[in-house]
């Protein structure tokens, strides 16, 4: 009902898992980088623990994980944990599709099994079966060079004999190489399980752990605004002080954000509001989350009951709908912001560098934005001058075209024109050009910053030179990931580092412990640095890497709301 009225294609906060939704913080990010690592170790051996409390995002990563298994893997996971232990390894051999009938070396077991069943219990009989064909898979896997991984979800429910079954699997290996690679995910409390003294071997092995964080306030309206601009909305319908209160009332769990903000706009909707107030989601909170929610109503006579199915509101919200669509033109329409007239910047003023006082406090709405790319220069010149001035480039860098800039412009210089996400530039943390379109017209605008806060929700943009705000939701609907980047890089640095030149090979071992990995094998801690901040899942020194790995250096920065870049 109130989709139209935020103009939206889909319901944002479904609770239904839904790929397309997928919002990655710098935790969840660092967590998949975990789980991945763990499975590259392959013979490492040992466990791999996650966990994290309820709604965090723990089942998603580990769909996360496995799209992005590395070749030659195959996984088994078992989402219903509360298994003995034979039904356990019954479990993870049909998820591997083995029967202990496949092979003749099965098959002799289970004639063991079957002549000894008058001294053993069924279940044993039944649980070695099942264990000696897991290890004739594993060793068959092993031979041909494959990984095996085993993913337990609501690991917490494990009984203490299935927990040590699943160490026993561990003991299934060669004399150099486990054939098992084991990925616990709980809550809190398979914590305190491990600690249990009887269970202090498999404790023991556990080699990484990582626990997932709810959302900080400021991902909090990331998450807000990445699930809005999926469903297709061209504003951002909550004001500040509401994302606040969803993130104090949700505590950061993306499932309880999800259940206030869906109730949220159905409250705005009946009461025919653009912008989602406080006010607004402390009722949906209460209504959503307090226990007893019909008992809470008692004590706030005047609040307007949020949950569907009375009669009453069934009518509030046809009346709501009528009013919406008798001023559609006016309610459907953003709020227009005030366009910030910032001075023109010349090459050796970059607007970035403009004091942060002087700035508009009011970012361009989607409308406004689309104007300012449709009345922009036909070229970017001044944009790409402000870049290079900020970089300091050689003359020669200065007079390439932003169109066509290849990838060594000059010796010891980089250009780069690909795709990424604006959280992912943000942490880059350096100035790049974006490319916008309002078709039919396209330009370069600079990207200079960020607004800190958990809420505002605006980039610093210039284009032709004046700089601006602009909402995060209404850059999304210009803009589709592309970008371009200069800065200094040592010469032919891809081409050495792949032919294995040891200073080629130092240099990026030393980006690599900037960013806290200190592999011994620099193309393993590739991976693993590639995996951390969402780059392509190879080990190969591409030019996106090769920015990431570079912008820990010295030179320009992005700006802020409480300060410029350098």
């Amino acid at each position: 009902m109130y989709l139209e009225y935020y103009g939206l294609e889909q319901a944002p906060f479904s609770i239904t898992p839904d790929p397309h939704y997928v919002f990655l913080s710098e935790h969840h990010r660092d967590a998949l980088a975990h789980l991945l690592y763990g499975i590259q170790q392959g013979g490492g051996g040992g466990f791999v623990q996650l966990t994290g409390e309820v709604g965090t995002g723990k089942t998603t990563l580990s769909r996360l994980l496995l799209n992005q298994l590395p070749e030659n893997t195959h996984a088994a996971l078992v989402l219903n944990p509360r298994l003995d232990p034979v039904e356990l390894l019954q479990t993870i051999c049909e998820e591997l599709r083995l029967t202990p009938g496949e092979s003749a070396q099965a098959d002799e077991d289970k004639d063991e099994a079957q002549a000894t069943e008058a001294s053993v219990a069924p279940a044993t009989g039944g649980g070695k079966a099942w264990f000696d064909r897991l290890g004739a898979y594993l060793l068959e896997a092993y031979a041909k060079g494959d990984r095996v991984v085993l993913i337990i979800d609501e690991a917490q429910n494990l009984s203490a004999d299935a927990l040590e079954q699943v160490r026993l699997l561990t003991n299934l290996e060669t004399e150099t190489q486990k054939l098992l690679q084991i990925i616990l995910i709980g809550q809190p409390e398979l914590r305190d399980s491990l600690a249990r003294p009887e269970l202090r071997q498999l404790a023991q092995r556990i080699t990484a752990r990582y626990h997932l964080r709810p959302l900080d306030a400021h991902a909090t309206g990331a998450y807000l605004r990445h699930r809005l601009t999926t469903a297709g909305a061209k504003r951002f319908p909550f004001t500040a002080d509401a994302v606040k209160r969803i993130h104090r009332h949700s505590g950061g769990v993306p499932r309880l954000i999800n259940v206030i903000a869906e109730r949220a706009l159905l409250g705005g909707y009946a009461q025919d509001l653009l912008a989602v107030d406080a006010k607004t989601v402390d009722r949906a909170a209460s209504e959503a989350l307090a226990p007893g929610g019909s008992d809470a109503r008692k004590d706030r006579p005047d609040r307007m009951p949020l949950m569907i199915g009375g009669g009453l509101v069934l009518a509030t919200l046809a009346i709501a709908f009528a009013l919406s669509r008798r001023d559609a033109p006016e309610a459907a329409a953003p709020v227009a912001g005030t366009v910030a007239q910032g001075s023109a910047a010349t090459p050796a003023t970059p607007a970035a560098a403009q004091p942060a006082a002087a700035r508009s406090t009011t970012a361009l709405d989607g409308e406004a934005l689309l104007l300012r790319v449709q009345q922009a220069a036909p070229d970017a010149t001044r944009e790409w001058q402000a870049l290079n001035a900020r970089w300091k480039s050689p003359a020669t860098v200065h007079k390439v075209s932003t169109d066509a800039c290849p990838a060594q412009p000059a010796p010891g210089w980089r250009c780069l024109r690909s795709r990424a996400t604006l959280d992912q530039l943000l942490r880059i943390d350096r100035p790049v050009l974006l490319r916008l379109r309002a078709e039919p017209k396209a330009t370069w605008a600079s990207l200079l910053g960020a607004d800190t806060g958990a809420d505002t929700g605006s980039v610093r943009l210039s284009i032709d030179g004046t700089a601006f705000d602009a909402d995060r939701v209404a850059l999304a609907s210009l803009w589709n990931g592309e970008y371009l980047a200069l800065w200094p890089v040592p010469d032919t640095l891809e081409t050495r580092f792949n032919a294995g030149d040891p200073r080629a090979v130092d240099w990026v071992r030393a980006r690599l412990r900037d960013d806290g990995i200190d592999a011994v094998d620099p193309v393993v801690g590739l991976r693993t640095f590639k995996l951390r901040h969402g780059l392509r899942n190879d080990a190969a020194l591409g030019g996106d890497t090769l920015f990431v790995l570079a912008s820990r250096g010295s030179g320009p920065r992005l700006s802020t709301a409480t300060g410029t870049g350098g």
